[in-house]
């Protein structure tokens, strides 16, 4: 559809579902990038229409913040095992999806475990699109599975390990991804992490835990030392800027 500009030039408007097409996401997603301010669109009758020229700089944002993917892409290695703490909520769904997107490249299948969580499977599915991921195309074409839990305290590691099974015989990754959104008992958390631990060994398995800061700031430091060496690398995720460490043994003299 194209219309003219007060200066007589053809401006070029694209609906929602032109506009979904493009980038992948659902319709539905169009329109709440909208109605949110995410999106620069126009309001034409009762639908919504976006510049082409508003569109190209928004994917070229996009492209500026996909960094983060090509961050954790050239850090995380098959097997592994991930600690990320994230100062805020919007940090770690962020984290989230730039874990999976980078899964998604190598050709994984994609595990979502979120007992941890206080969000449903319908609103991890739409941060995860706000967040450049196709969640709902790899749901469909069975490559992410969202696991619901009934006690995230006890059987991760049985879950994990059936499905690693499952998938040995095509050679394909599993990378599976715990989020503490809601506050765990000490001991209990560390226990997990170790037999999580375990389990990666020599496995092809990538296990990304994520915490939110405010949910271990109480843990006293001797605690997140035993919590960071139950992994292979530690991620701060912080507005302002993303650190990335691996520990390594202790070299000789």
């Amino acid at each position: 559809m194209a219309t003219k500009s007060g200066k007589g030039q053809d401006i070029e408007l694209l609906g929602a579902e032109d506009v979904a097409g493009l980038l992948g996401v659902k319709e539905s997603t169009i329109w709440r990038w909208c109605r949110e301010g995410r999106l620069p669109c126009l309001k034409v009758g009762k639908r919504w229409r976006v510049r082409r020229e508003a569109l190209e700089d928004f994917l070229r944002e996009k492209e500026r913040s996909s960094t983060l993917v090509g961050q954790l892409g050239s850090f995380l290695r098959v097997p592994d095992n991930v600690l990320v703490i994230a100062q805020n909520l919007d940090l770690l769904h962020r984290m989230d999806a730039a874990f999976f997107r980078v899964g998604e490249a190598r050709d994984g299948l994609l595990v979502k475990f979120f007992g941890g969580e206080n969000s449903p499977e319908e609103e991890l599915l739409s941060r995860f699109e706000d967040n450049g991921l196709a969640a709902g195309r790899l749901k469909r074409e069975g490559r992410l599975l969202m696991k619901p839990e009934d006690d995230p305290l006890e059987g991760r590691e049985d879950q994990l390990g059936r499905l690693v099974e499952e998938e040995a015989g095509g050679g394909r990754a599993v990378w599976a991804s715990f989020d503490w959104v809601l506050q765990v008992d000490l001991e209990t958390a560390l226990e997990q992490q170790r037999r999580l631990a375990d389990l990666v060994g020599h496995r092809p398995l990538v296990v990304k835990t994520a915490a939110l800061e405010e949910v271990i700031e109480k843990w006293p430091s001797s605690a997140l030392r035993r919590a960071q060496s139950s992994h292979s690398g530690t991620i701060l995720a912080y507005e302002s800027g993303l650190s990335l460490s691996r520990s390594a043994p202790m070299p000789s003299l």
